[in-house]
């Protein structure tokens, strides 16, 4: 069982509210552990919580028929998965599967909808961010078809270096490859590329980002444009951070995902 004080972190969502409505959304969370690897929900299914990950991420994954998989966007301290419902609608278009375990504040589907009826700029909030993870679906499927595994390689790993928070990271070959919706020899050499100039350091599945500026140069525009899109829409909002006072009041018991 681990300790509400001892792991308690931030999402960005949840930050820029004013405390007395932070306070009430905080008193109906439980904290979560994200495990690697572990399925939250799949595609069409009835989505019976929401979740605002603090330093897991969770990669949202469409399927084919034939089986192929393509990440179309990941979810991270940043956000929150279970959009859906701010729409109305409470089953979810996509897999999600956690890329990176960690914590994560849940909460179930009808508190989340009672609050958003009682809480006017929660709701305005959380309509802001559905509006930017659509836009950032949108461009991350152009992005597939149009750039080199080399960018997108790019991409994802200044993706994953901002929700992990930190320059050094793991992930697999084969997860990328899934997540890239390329063969895992396309990733390598991809890779080796960016190894080979001096970007990163691999070493089984353990990344390090030796040159961020770079990197970002390798990249393609979709990156700098997410994180615009993310800005214009919600920067202007946090405005505000909560305190330890408020993490405190929130319950202490963290609960493990079953499996």
């Amino acid at each position: 069982m681990v300790s509400l004080k001892q792991t308690a972190g931030e999402n960005r969502l949840v930050a820029t509210l004013a405390a007395p409505d932070r306070q009430r959304l905080l008193a109906d969370f439980e904290q979560v552990e994200l495990h690697s690897a572990e399925v939250i929900c799949g595609s069409g299914e009835r989505l019976s919580h929401v979740y605002f990950p603090t330093e897991g991420i969770i990669s949202l994954v469409t399927t084919l028929r034939d089986g192929s998989r393509l990440e179309v966007g990941s979810i991270g301290h940043e956000g929150m998965l279970g959009s859906s419902l701010v729409l109305g609608v409470n089953t979810s278009a996509q897999h999600a599967m956690v890329q990176r375990p960690g914590m994560a504040w849940r909460l179930g589907a009808s508190a989340f909808q009672h609050h958003l009826r009682k809480n006017i700029t929660l709701r305005r909030l959380l309509n802001c961010y559905v509006y930017v993870l659509m836009g950032q679906l949108a461009q991350t499927t152009a992005c597939s078809h149009y750039h080199q595994v080399r960018a997108r390689l790019a991409r994802r790993l200044l993706m994953t270096r901002d929700q992990a928070r930190g320059n050094e990271f793991h992930v697999t070959q084969e997860f990328l490859a899934h997540m890239l919706g390329v063969r895992r020899v396309g990733v390598t050499n991809a890779a080796n590329s960016l190894r080979e100039e001096g970007l990163i350091d691999y070493r089984r599945g353990a990344i390090t980002i030796l040159d961020g500026a770079a990197l970002e140069l390798a990249s393609c525009a979709c990156y700098r444009g997410a994180n615009d899109m993310y800005e214009r829409a919600l920067g202007s909002l946090f405005v505000l951070k909560p305190r330890r006072t408020d993490l405190a009041s929130a319950p202490r018991t963290a609960h493990k995902l079953s499996g």
